[in-house]
């Protein structure tokens, strides 16, 4: 393994404390109609939490904060955390401009329970967190340490199919497996293509046998999964809106997932 995936939580963490600034003040997130009272959640994962009010959430891989404080909008108890000291300052004072209760903690996912001693009722991450991860493994046990005994845990991701085509959805590129750490360098942000910024990330491609084994493995009952043929983000190429909300690749339209779910149950 080269030195610059030995060391990918600097490089990736530079990735997100230099995209942070651009997204914050990026149309995709639309910040202003946030602090207006929008909610950044789908329904995906709307539907699938059910009703939050009182539950004590751990929100994993959470940017900037805008589901996390959006969680909290409905009753929770919510942590965010991030990597990104950037992301994690930008989330601290909107929560405070918005007059949130949510709280944020600064780690990579696997240093968090050597900084982190509570337990949830739940624990949600979603769209574009696991593909930072080199070891599904370590990040189910890291989720099944915060779990309370009956704690739901909620992964809403995009498809891992959606990775494995080049950078304009034209050829296969990439393998569905995980067979290695995938190093890019990107001019611009999914969130402003035009962005004046340019960026490495390394990344992992995990298919979904790797995903719900993991789970498994680590002692969580999966109660369900869900594949969806629409994303809720117009982030990829040639995306037409088929309904409010809802994005499908054009050339592609309903015949393959973009983005998937599962809720899993850790035994009491």
């Amino acid at each position: 393994m080269s030195e610059e995936k030995e060391n990918y939580l600097t490089v990736n963490k530079q990735l997100w404390n230099e995209r942070t600034a651009h997204h914050f003040d990026s149309k995709f997130y639309d910040v202003a109609g946030f602090k207006n009272g929008q909610s950044s959640l789908n329904s995906i994962e709307l539907e699938l939490l059910g009703n939050i009010a009182d539950k004590k959430i751990l929100h994993l891989q959470c940017h900037f904060g805008m589901d996390t404080i959006s969680l909290a909008r409905l009753g929770a108890q919510v942590t965010g955390v991030d990597l990104s000291d950037a992301a994690i300052s930008q989330a601290t004072k909107l929560a405070a401009e918005t007059q949130s209760h949510a709280q944020f903690l600064l780690s990579d996912i696997y240093s968090l329970t050597a900084k982190h001693n509570e337990q949830y009722d739940i624990v949600f991450t979603s769209y574009g967190t696991i593909g930072w991860l080199p070891d599904l493994t370590k990040w189910a046990q890291v989720i099944n340490h915060f779990l309370l005994p009956g704690g739901k845990f909620l992964l809403v991701e995009f498809h891992p199919l959606v990775w494995i085509f080049d950078n304009a959805f034209k050829y296969i590129q990439y393998s569905y497996f995980n067979k290695e750490a995938i190093v890019e360098t990107e001019h611009g942000t999914y969130a402003d293509k035009n962005a004046a910024i340019e960026t490495t990330s390394i990344t992992w491609n995990h298919p979904l046998s790797e995903v719900i084994n993991s789970l498994i493995k680590c002692g969580l009952q999966i109660e369900v999964l869900q594949e969806y043929d629409y994303s809720p983000y117009n982030i990829l190429p040639d995306m037409m809106e088929t309904e409010k909300g809802r994005y499908q690749i054009a050339s592609v339209g309903d015949k393959m997932p973009l983005v998937y779910a599962i809720l899993a149950t850790k035994p009491l």
